[in-house]
This record gives structure tokens, sequence and C-alpha cells, in this order.
């Protein structure tokens, strides 16, 4: 069994002061080896098991007590496939045995001030982004648990792609939009693949933000995820042409160089939301 030092070194290519800490803390490691999983059992997940997962990321931080996530459990099949297709068409989605999808929630709030008659004076961007963090940490907390009792998940971004279709379909009233979809299940492999990445000494900084040669940072960290956790394909290659070297740098910065989600301003206004 690896210790905490050698998954550090593997995931981010430098090695980091324990502190004294034992080598084999279950709970750090667990998080520290964690990846993604994509390839499931056909097995659902027990309601009751659902339930405690959700309690527990329920029970995660939550700004002011405000309690603005909610979490959508999709066992009916049609939804599912629907849900799904709007995903993408990656092969291993077809084969998701379960998914949740994570909410925003600011309706609650509001229906707080339309009971105890007071004015909502915050309807500004804060709003949205109070509800979407919430439901980003809730959605962290459910996969550290999920992960701890032996479950694999791995979150879906691309239900934003079609927020509005995503929103239509779950019956999501003004207020209460889609953040993140999760797929989670039983693995099939027990040992996930850990995705390297960027060393803590360029994304951690202490007292301020410090940049200090990120070009070099990049292009190392590059090589090294080229040599051990190379793309199996290249992205959009009838736009960009095939690169003779194709690290990370080169897979984002296509990504972001073409239109993503440029309806989901629209859409959350549509959902009732002044992001002034």
């Amino acid at each position: 069994m690896n210790s905490i030092s050698d998954e550090l070194n593997l995931r981010y290519g430098e090695l980091i002061d324990l502190h004294g800490l034992a080598a084999e803390a279950k709970v750090l490691k667990s998080m520290l080896e964690r990846g993604s999983c994509r390839l499931f059992q056909d097995r659902q997940v027990e309601p009751g098991l659902f339930g405690l997962l959700c309690a527990a990321a329920l029970a995660s931080p939550t700004k002011s007590d405000l309690q603005q996530r909610d979490i959508i459990i999709v066992r009916d099949e049609t939804i599912k496939e629907r849900l799904l297709q709007m995903a993408g068409s990656a092969a291993w989605l077809g084969k998701v045995p379960n998914i949740a999808v994570f909410c925003g929630n600011n309706r609650r709030q509001r229906q707080l001030h339309a009971l105890r008659g007071r004015t909502f004076a915050n309807d500004h961007l804060d709003a949205f982004f109070n509800a979407a963090v919430d439901a980003g940490i809730a959605l962290s907390a459910f996969v550290t648990a999920a992960e701890a009792v032996g479950l694999g998940c791995c979150p879906i971004s691309a239900i934003r792609n079609e927020a509005g279709l995503v929103s239509e379909l779950l019956a999501l009233p003004d207020h209460v939009f889609p953040v993140a979809g999760l797929a989670f299940g039983y693995p099939v492999q027990e040992t996930p693949t850990i995705s390297l990445r960027l060393p803590l000494s360029v994304t951690v900084h202490e007292d301020c933000y410090h940049e200090d040669g990120p070009e070099q940072v990049i292009t190392d960290y590059d090589t090294r995820r080229e040599a051990q956790q190379p793309y199996d394909s290249q992205r959009a290659t009838e736009v960009f042409g095939t690169a003779t070297t194709y690290g990370w740098s080169e897979d984002k910065s296509r990504q972001y160089s073409l239109p993503e989600r440029d309806a989901f301003g629209a859409f959350v206004r549509a959902k009732g939301f002044n992001l002034s």
C-alpha cells in the first residue's frame, strides 16, 4: 500500500511536508488517491444508502446556514436516459446506473421573505452565486462520502450545456437551477486512475497571489501529463489540426477556444435572477 507521501508525489509531482501526520491516515489517503469512475456495475444504489449519502452531503458547510442546495435523484429510466443524452455522446454515459443532479436553490430564501413579510433586498449576482457555491460544496461532500463506502463517482458539468432542457425535464421552478449531475455507483474496477494535478507550488499562495514563471510550470506539467497520462485523442482536430505533442495546456486552450454554454447567462436570468 502506498503512503500519503507517495500519493502526493504521484499526483502533484512534488514531495510535500506531512507535518508529522501518520503516513496511512485513511481519510486523507482516500481523498488524495481518488479518481473519477466512468465504468460501473449494472446495479442500483439502495435508497437507504443514497439517503445516508445525501445526509452526509447536506451536513457540509453552507453560506450563513441558508441551505441553498437540493439533490434530485433520477430513478425514472426515461428521464435518466434523456438527461444523459443531454450530457453528451460519450459511450460511458449510456451505461450510468445511478445519477443525481445537484441544484442551487435560492427559491426557499425568497419564500422565507414572503412568509415573514419582508423585502428580499439582495436580488443581485450574489444571490445566484451563493446558491451555486452551496450546491458545489454539497456535491463535493457527497463524492467524499460515496467513495468512503466503496462507490465510484464522476461529476457531469455537461448538463449545463442544455440547462434549459434539463430544468424543464426536472420541473425546476424559478430560482432553482442545475449546477452539475453526478454519475455514481459500484465501480467495475477497484483502483481509479489518479489524474495528475498542477503542483501546489503554483496553485497555493501565501499572504497574496504570486505568479512566477507560469510558462515553465505549465510546460513541465504538460510534459509530465503527456508522459504518464496521454490523452486518448486530440480535441477538435478539424479546427486546430493534429499537434505533434499534445499536453494539458493544448487540450484546455482548444476547449475554451470554442463557444461553450454561451446561453447559460440567459438561462439564469430567465430563472428570475438579477445578475447585476
